[in-house]
């Protein structure tokens, strides 16, 4: 009986039967908001009259925005110019004139290097070196180098008073200096557009750091009366609002907008009359009959956020947690279920218990796969190696019983295009990853092997080696470990005594000058010995079949008694080795900015 009830009640388990009765409690109370209609309008039309304030006071900085956006572009622009004439300081101050001449917006244009004494400028005293050290412009930079848009009573060039653009100049990432605009206070305070129904409402621009540029006055002092008393214009740029009431410094209730002018540089103040804005202050009234709707509408939020918290999010946090755990590799036991959460997110809970646990069932037994498959593979290499040592070993014996030198020598780059190959398939099965090689280490066994057969002791042979680490896939390290055995084969027989030295040399390079391309050279002294022709013998037409499987371009020259084999070929992406794979990986259903993980 008990059963059957129990089995008749299961619903009332159900998330959405649980949320619908404790929600129904939160709805009661927003019948009562229906008395503050009044209000709310209220409250509509004052925000409307903000962000019409907001538009009110981008629009009169529009005219500033322009000039100073269109300075930074002309700084920005001449920067390739400067650094192209940095050092001929009669072609670069003739630039800045010129940049002045043709523009009837700005009057001063220049650089100014780290030292602060600028020879690139639009002085008209040609050769006249400005002394910026002591500008308060030039302290602000060095102070903080980056872009900059600052505020001078007396320019050290102009003379007047100005609005400087300060964009900094890198050369290969190396700060020079800034490159400086001017524009004048009285140019810049002619675009404030106050009108359209807008008597009464004052305007100032600022610096990010909290330094006045200009204002829609030029009396002295008149700025600080826009401002609100007792905040500095720094603490405005932090503040949620952009629209606020406060008393300004000459006593009198104002609103206030800030709206950016240009983005992390410059913004602009508007102070307004409430009247002239259309923003009024709550009567007290007004506030007491919002107090009792928002305090029950306020518990009515508590009691449904601490239902969806009990019954849905505290589930929801343990669920993800096991996720994460699973994601990062957690893979000792499949994560237990949650037997007392609601019925949808129980089953959600069995779901992942069942696909954690047959997917720890199926890593295992793909990772007993591929450890076999490895385990195989690199035994078949190994037995490869074993059977080319075997082979070079026979043709060492052969070797040893023909008389002919001719034969010898033959039989002697047979045996040891085999150990190369041998060396080859060693560096493969003793390699971490079958699917990428080390060609640097590669190619410096092969060398040090040949080099220890060949070379004898006396020789006065110097072999050097410059390799950059270099991942290739084997289909690309094989011909290019044979093409270097061949190349370095014959650098070793055509290496000649140079003049003035006491031995021949020769040397190997392994490097990268550029993503995906690689770069094989090898040199030799040739000494008094002549040019051999090329491509006549076995080596040179192997190095051409090896050139071409690579699909690089290979070239050969007599570069000051030396004899020189470039090989440029491009890189094929080779398998990421653990630890560089640089995906990002978010663990929660929904990232939010700035949220950690």
């Amino acid at each position: 009986m008990l059963r059957r009830l129990r089995d008749r009640l299961d619903f009332t388990r159900r998330l959405g039967f649980r949320l619908g009765a404790l929600l129904s409690v939160a709805i009661l109370p927003l019948g009562l908001i229906s008395l503050a209609q009044n209000l709310h309008m209220s409250r509509e039309v004052q925000r409307s009259a903000e962000i019409a304030l907001l538009g009110r006071t981008a629009s009169a900085a529009a005219g500033e925005r322009a000039l100073l956006i269109s300075a930074l572009g002309s700084a920005d622009a001449l920067g390739p110019a400067v650094l192209d004439a940095l050092d001929r300081t009669a072609d670069c101050s003739d630039l800045m004139r010129n940049f002045i001449q043709r523009s009837a917006t700005y009057i001063y244009a220049g650089f100014v290097p780290l030292s602060g004494l600028s020879t690139c400028n639009s002085n008209p005293d040609v050769g006249a070196v400005a002394d910026m050290r002591l500008s308060p412009a030039f302290q602000e930079f060095m102070d903080e180098p980056g872009t900059l848009v600052t505020s001078l009573e007396r320019g050290v060039v102009s003379g007047q008073s100005v609005v400087l653009v300060m964009h900094p100049l890198y050369r290969d990432r190396e700060l020079q200096g800034y490159i400086g605009i001017s524009l004048t206070h009285e140019f810049l305070r002619s675009t404030h557009s106050i009108n359209f129904g807008t008597e009464g409402a004052r305007i100032l621009t600022f610096n990010h750091r909290g330094d006045i540029l200009t204002s829609d006055s030029a009396e002295e002092g008149s700025a600080d009366d826009i401002l609100p008393a007792g905040v500095s214009l720094l603490s405005l740029l932090s503040r949620n609002d952009t629209t606020f009431r406060a008393r300004a410094n000459t006593g009198e209730m104002r609103v206030f907008t800030v709206v950016p002018v240009v983005p992390g540089l410059v913004y602009a103040l508007g102070s307004w009359s409430p009247k002239l804005a259309g923003v009024g202050l709550f009567q007290l009234t007004r506030f007491g009959a919002f107090l009792f709707p928002a305090a029950l509408w306020l518990v009515s939020l508590a009691v449904a956020y601490f239902a969806v918290f009990r019954l849905v999010l505290r589930h929801i946090t343990v669920l993800r947690g096991q996720m994460r755990r699973f994601a990062i590799g957690n893979r000792d036991e499949p994560p237990p279920i949650l037997t007392d959460a609601p019925t949808e997110i129980h089953d959600v809970s069995q779901t992942f218990h069942n696909m954690a646990r047959i997917l720890i069932r199926d890593e295992e037994a793909m990772e007993d796969a591929v450890t076999e498959k490895t385990v195989l593979l690199k035994e078949v290499h190994h037995r490869v190696k074993n059977n080319l040592q075997l082979i070079a070993s026979i043709i060492n014996m052969q070797s040893r019983v023909i008389s002919d030198d001719d034969a010898k020598r033959v039989l002697r780059s047979v045996q040891d295009r085999v150990a190369a190959l041998a060396t080859i398939y060693r560096n493969l099965y003793q390699a971490e990853h079958l699917d990428a090689v080390e060609a640097d280490r590669l190619i410096g066994d092969i060398i040090n092997q040949m080099v220890n057969a060949s070379v004898g002791p006396g020789s006065n042979l110097r072999v050097e080696t410059k390799l950059q680490p270099m991942t290739l896939l084997p289909d690309q390290a094989v011909p290019l470990s044979l093409l270097a055995t061949e190349a370095f084969t014959n650098a070793l027989k055509y290496a000649g005594i140079p003049a003035g030295e006491d031995g021949p040399w020769v040397r190997v390079h392994l490097t990268s000058p550029e993503s995906g391309t690689g770069v094989l050279r090898i040199v030799n002294s040739t000494g008094d010995r002549e040019a051999e022709d090329e491509g006549t013998g076995l080596g040179s037409q192997l190095i051409e079949a090896f050139s071409t499987q690579l699909e690089g371009a290979a070239r050969t020259a007599f570069e000051d008694g030396s004899y020189v084999l470039e090989l440029t070929f491009a890189i094929e992406a080779a398998t990421r080795l653990p630890g560089t794979d640089d995906r990002k990986v978010v663990l929660t259903s929904a990232a939010r900015d700035g949220a950690r993980h």
